[in-house]
């Protein structure tokens, strides 16, 4: 599959099962050794925290390849629910994708901050794309790129 061809579309309520699927399927490593992975939770929270107003879908080649969503927030946008289906990952579409969110926030002149578990590979993603870290805790990792 010729992930340089990709493409973003609007989430829908069908997307919900998909999405959550392959969130825990993402997340299921680093929330594993960190001793938070429960099988239902991982999924309920995302079908919780759904709303298809800020999500996209990624496709490559027609199919679904993953998600995005980038929310809007008091003080910038909060970049959310990044997942590539990991058969498709390091190959450059994480990249890809996020680069062309971010040439939209900086056009706009809009700070973006997110959360990474900690110890998620996704941390070095975020540093090549100027993320830095804003605080910490235990579990998770704030960056912001301004």
């Amino acid at each position: 599959m010729d992930t340089s061809t990709w493409s973003l579309r609007p989430a829908t309520p069908a997307d919900v099962e998909p999405i959550a699927e392959l969130r825990a399927v993402v997340m299921r490593p680093d929330l594993e050794r960190l001793g938070r992975f429960d099988e239902q939770r991982v999924r309920q929270r995302f079908r919780d925290a759904f709303v298809a107003e800020h999500l996209s879908v990624i496709e490559v080649e027609g199919r679904f390849a993953g998600c995005v969503a980038l929310r809007p927030a008091e003080d910038g946008h909060w970049l959310e629910h990044f997942f590539i289906d990991p058969e498709l990952q390091g190959r450059g579409l994480g990249s890809a994708v996020l680069g062309a969110l971010l040439a939209r926030t900086d056009a706009q002149g809009v700070t973006v901050r997110l959360d990474v578990l900690q110890g998620s590979q996704a941390r070095r993603l975020y540093e090549r794309h100027s993320f830095t870290v804003e605080f910490e805790d235990p579990v998770d990792v704030f960056m912001v790129r301004r």
